[in-house]
């Protein structure tokens, strides 16, 4: 059992829950993801790694109740425990990877969006803790649905807000600000980092491409079970068939295919909307036998 250290709300339907996961902790990366199930019974559900504190033994995860799993393991408490806290999972992210003085010479912009914006936050952190510059970028709907700005202030080296209804910072989409800071400001970046909606990465893409911007986006929202297993997470890159939990979660943004990608995550929608049913009907009272029951 996993002990959840701390719990804390930070948007409509969000959760963060640190997490005692020693081994977990001392092995995590950035770019990494861990597997949880709220219960011997319950689904596995992967989340990307949003922070790991390896002396505390801590791990930190940020949820969406968007259906029946997920909004079981948000209904967990301070004290509660998981049945399971698998990982860490999948590759780190590349930059890890690269040596200190190559990575001081460059200079990263991240892309985040919605709870994509809980994973960016490590990889900001780990740079800064290398002495490497990074500028981040995070969109949302409108302010109420910001997550995790003051966190990433004390980490980037400048931090952009853009929400579409112009509540706070940048009015419009995070691509129309990256134009604006490219082309208006000036700015210099080798790489972008993008993490966020599967909409959102895929227009983020073209619009780095045309700066010809080395771009790399995290698709952990594809996988299902997580082991390679069930080859749910499948995914074209660069014209081959690749799979997210064990070839990823991180890619080369301009080489995935995102129409593909963003069909198959509708198909696990319908899926989660149908277990959320299911729930309901349980909460009800009234049990119902169907083959999606979890």
């Amino acid at each position: 059992m996993y002990p959840i250290l701390e719990k804390r709300l930070l948007a409509e339907g969000i959760w963060l829950m640190k997490v005692l996961a020693p081994r977990v902790a001392r092995s995590a990366q950035p770019g990494q993801f861990v597997i949880v199930r709220a219960d011997e019974h319950g689904e596995r559900i992967p989340l990307t790694i949003s922070d790991f504190d390896a002396a505390e033994g801590s791990v930190t995860i940020v949820t969406q109740a968007i259906g029946a799993s997920t909004r079981k393991i948000c209904a967990l408490n301070e004290g509660d425990a998981l049945a399971d806290f698998a990982g860490p999972l999948g590759h780190p992210s590349e930059f890890v990877k690269m040596p200190v003085e190559e990575l001081r010479k460059r200079r990263y912009l991240f892309v985040a969006g919605g709870v994509g914006t809980a994973p960016v936050y490590p990889q900001v952190k780990w740079l800064r803790e290398h002495g490497v510059k990074a500028d981040v970028i995070i969109g949302a709907k409108t302010r109420d649905m910001l997550i995790y700005t003051d966190a990433m202030r004390a980490v980037a080296e400048h931090l952009h807000i853009a929400t579409d209804d112009g509540s706070e910072g940048f009015k419009g989409l995070v691509t129309a600000l990256i134009g604006e800071l490219i082309e208006k400001e000036g700015r210099h970046y080798d790489e972008c980092v993008a993490i966020g909606p599967m909409i959102m990465m895929k227009f983020v893409a073209l619009t780095t491409k045309k700066y010809a911007l080395k771009t790399t986006v995290s698709l952990n929202a594809l996988m299902v079970d997580g082991t390679g297993m069930c080859g749910a997470c499948r995914v074209t890159v660069g014209g081959r068939t690749r799979f997210t939990c064990v070839d990823g979660p991180e890619f080369d943004a301009h080489e995935v295919d995102f129409d593909e990608a963003m069909r198959r995550q509708g198909m696990y929608r319908t899926q989660e909307q149908r277990a959320a049913a299911i729930e309901a009907e349980r909460e009800a009272g009234h049990v119902c036998k169907i083959g999606l029951d979890k």
